[in-house]
């Protein structure tokens, strides 16, 4: 699937994320996203993409699981989809200059997506043990990610109340 990076295939579209999460309509394709659900989601984003210059592409996969319910109708509640991040992904959720700080990169290409997510209505959160453990300091998190107790702790509780865990 294209991303945000690259060229999209044709009859690709984003019906939901602009510029993020590519999809393209199947003709005959089965299990169609159901209108009567409520689709509360966790996703667990632990791995770094391949290179520090690339989108995360487990991010990607969020904008694209919004994109494919998008395209038949189903539009989540605001904070029904939830992304955790943790792991060697945690860098991708902070400013440019701790990114260049920790990655080399000179910016944090995955700010863009995250900005568009969140304004789609997902909570994008990021795992205060993992900040700790990747040596970030928290008041370099991009201020539309919440920063929370653990990862752990969240998926525990989200799974507990009903939230689907895709992990990554």
């Amino acid at each position: 699937m294209a991303s945000g990076t690259g060229a999209m295939p044709a009859g690709a579209k984003q019906s939901v994320i602009s510029d993020f999460g590519a999809i393209t309509s199947v003709e005959g394709a089965g299990e169609r996203p159901d209108r009567s659900l409520r689709y509360r989601v966790l996703f667990s984003v632990t791995k770094a993409a391949a290179t520090p210059d690339k989108i995360n592409p487990s991010l990607e996969k969020v904008a694209r699981f919004l994109n494919l319910l998008g395209a038949d109708g189903v539009r989540p509640a605001p904070g029904d989809v939830v992304v955790i991040v943790h792991g060697p992904a945690t860098p991708i959720v902070v400013d440019d200059a701790a990114y260049a700080k920790t990655t080399g990169n000179s910016m944090n290409p995955n700010l863009a997506l995250i900005g568009a997510l969140t304004r789609a209505g997902v909570s994008v959160r990021v795992c205060s043990q993992a900040l700790v453990g990747n040596k970030i300091a928290p008041a370099t998190v991009d201020k539309v990610v919440h920063v929370d107790v653990s990862a752990l702790t969240t998926m525990a509780s989200l799974q507990l109340r009903g939230w689907a865990l895709i992990p990554d």
